[in-house]
């Protein structure tokens, strides 16, 4: 009598990133971002393009090189942190909606990422890198990396720093769309289900609020990291891949 079939053992596919932005991976953040892009790069260039609806992120040809790729490269050689690379995402909707001739397609995407983690790490970080730098990250002129930037913050208002919370809804928005594949992990430090608990747990009167006092004083004071040298054998080559048609 021939045994029967034995369960194959189903595991879940589902990638559980922490609850905080501050705490995802950055590599896991270039794929939320890497898919939403694409998306909208494949609704807008079925939108016919007339002269009229040229931007200054508009490049001759799309460049060869993928979106992931592509924000991976600014990611590592640019050693972008989670803010910036959500802050990219929020200036999509801030630009777009200040600057309605703008659209994210296969022609501006590249040279919108550029200019949009170029005035990120500006605004958000005490230390950051020069435009020569971002420019040969990017591959694009450094005339022309400054005009962008200009552009930029020109149609925006100079309005470049958002909220904390606003990033979160961000993140959580950029898992949520990916379906199966990505999720939260409530039960971890900073979960639903977490600060539940501890919440639970504080009306019972299991856990005792320290005074403000005694937990400032036990705070540590964390170092800025130094910024990049410029100068440094780390930076990329320049035979490195580049963005073709990205205006050198």
């Amino acid at each position: 009598m021939a045994s029967p079939p034995r369960r194959q053992r189903v595991e879940s596919s589902v990638r559980l990133l922490p609850p905080l932005y501050q705490h995802c991976d950055t590599a896991d953040l270039v794929v939320l971002i890497s898919d939403m892009l694409g998306e909208l790069v494949v609704l807008n260039d079925q939108i016919p393009l007339s002269t009229g609806g040229l931007t200054r992120f508009h490049s001759r040809a799309p460049p060869t090189i993928s979106i992931p790729d592509y924000l991976s490269r600014l990611t590592l050689h640019s050693t972008l942190q989670p803010s910036i690379l959500l802050s990219m995402v929020y200036y999509i909707d801030i630009l777009s909606t200040l600057y309605p001739t703008f659209t994210i397609s296969s022609l501006t995407v590249h040279r919108f990422l550029i200019t949009a983690a170029t005035v990120a790490s500006k605004g958000l970080c005490d230390s950051f890198l020069t435009n020569g730098y971002y420019a040969r990250v990017g591959g694009v002129s450094l005339m022309e990396l400054n005009l962008l930037e200009l552009e930029f913050l020109t149609r925006v208002g100079w309005r470049i720093v958002p909220r904390g919370e606003v990033l979160g809804e961000y993140y959580r928005s950029l898992v949520g769309r990916m379906g199966g594949r990505f999720g939260i992990d409530e039960k971890a430090v900073g979960g639903r289900e977490f600060v539940g608990e501890i919440a639970g747990q504080l009306m019972a009167g299991e856990i005792i609020p320290q005074p403000q006092s005694q937990l400032a004083a036990r705070s540590e004071i964390v170092p800025l990291a130094a910024t990049v040298d410029p100068q440094d054998d780390t930076q990329p080559r320049e035979n490195e891949q580049k963005v073709q048609g990205g205006g050198e």
